[in-house]
């Protein structure tokens, strides 16, 4: 059975079984890069990371879904209002493209253990209905575009214009940031139509 739930602070305990390295000693950007000013995330070292993504769960506002298979922390989307991430706000390669308080998907990780069994489907489902639930009116994702081939699971965490399509999102413009060589498309997903 899968579930997808908001990554509540009780829950942060299964979102760090998703995003440590398998290597304590291998940096890893717990979602941050995007989050935090440049200065600050490469500031943060160690256990800093984690407590600092901890934060914002216990502030009130999950910054993103955890995916359990059979009870298990299977997989992770950082999902959160785009204003929430201040890289990204002021990134010239991903535009803001209009004045709406979108919320962006930056990230999707599915451990190892489960990947190819359609869990980022449910992440993505998942993502959508929680920003839904919090008003949000539409949703951005920022996936490479599905004909770049295969792409490693390393650079794989934008997920793929393919995965978002299959969602509902539709492709607003391209972008001039690339992940793994490949352009990364600004995608959309209107959340005030439920149909």
């Amino acid at each position: 059975m899968i579930e997808v739930h908001p990554a509540v602070a009780e829950r942060f305990d299964d979102v760090a079984a998703i995003l440590a390295p398998r290597n304590p000693d291998a940096p890893s950007c717990w979602c941050l890069s995007y989050r935090v000013p440049n200065a600050e995330f490469h500031s943060l070292r160690g256990s800093a990371r984690p407590s600092r993504l901890r934060r914002y769960a216990e502030e009130g506002t999950p910054p993103g879904v955890v995916a359990y298979v059979d009870g298990e922390p299977a997989g992770w989307c950082s999902v959160s209002p785009r204003a929430s991430h201040h890289r990204l706000n002021r990134s010239r390669t991903i535009p803001t493209i209009d004045d709406l308080p979108v919320w962006s998907i930056v990230c999707l990780v599915v451990r190892a253990a489960f990947r190819r069994q359609g869990l980022a489907h449910h992440l993505v489902s998942g993502a959508i209905d929680y920003a839904r639930s919090q008003g949000a009116p539409m949703l951005e994702a920022y996936p490479v575009d599905s004909r770049a081939g295969r792409i490693s699971a390393s650079l794989a965490y934008v997920g793929t214009t393919h995965l978002f399509e299959a969602a509902g999102f539709t492709r607003v413009t391209e972008t001039t940031s690339k992940s793994g060589g490949a352009i990364r498309w600004l995608m959309r997903l209107d959340l005030t139509n439920h149909s």
